[in-house]
């Protein structure tokens, strides 16, 4: 499992972008480009990084599902997705 402390910080970025997502398109459209550099760094969308909310896992990340592809082996194994199941032939 992954730092907590790096889990936290994703959410807190994650809320951060959520926050000042209309004020950053509005500027943009405005062109006011020393406005937009006044707001927060992490009011920016591109400092996101898919990380799974079960492990903190950043590498392995399913976006269809949202989660690393090690939780999603445990989870469909368990059953607990529906519709997927282990492939035999």
């Amino acid at each position: 499992m992954a730092k907590t402390s790096w889990m936290a910080r994703e959410r807190k970025r994650r809320r951060i972008v959520e926050k000042y997502a209309g004020k950053r398109r509005l500027l943009k459209e405005q062109g006011d480009w020393v406005g937009l550099q006044r707001l927060p760094r992490d009011a920016s969308p591109v400092r996101l990084h898919n990380r799974c909310p079960l492990t903190g896992r950043s590498r392995g990340y399913m976006r269809d599902f949202g989660i690393s592809r090690i939780a999603f082996r445990e989870m469909a194994l368990a059953g607990k997705i529906p519709g997927v199941r282990k492939a035999s032939w």
